[in-house]
């Protein structure tokens, strides 16, 4: 398993509950791709949302946000950390 940090555009004026409720998406069917979604930061001025997660592959990340309704911009693997 490996994490990885996703990267979502065009989301301005993102708000806590809109946030929550797009988390809860991905948390709803993660398991199905034997994924786990930590955590998700989101600034709503600049519509940028980023989400932190352990999974097997990027496309597993990929296909749980697509599913979600919400496919992100960019999947990087995060091989460190501190």
């Amino acid at each position: 398993m490996g994490r990885f940090m996703d990267v979502h555009h065009g989301m301005k004026g993102i708000t806590a509950d809109q946030l929550k409720q797009a988390h809860g998406a991905d948390l709803a069917i993660e398991e199905e791709e034997g994924v786990h979604f930590e955590k998700a930061w989101a600034d709503p001025e600049s519509g940028v949302v980023y989400c932190l997660s352990e999974a097997p592959s990027a496309e597993a990340v990929q296909r749980i946000h697509e599913r979600a309704g919400h496919r992100a911009d960019e999947v990087h693997p995060v091989p460190l950390s501190v």
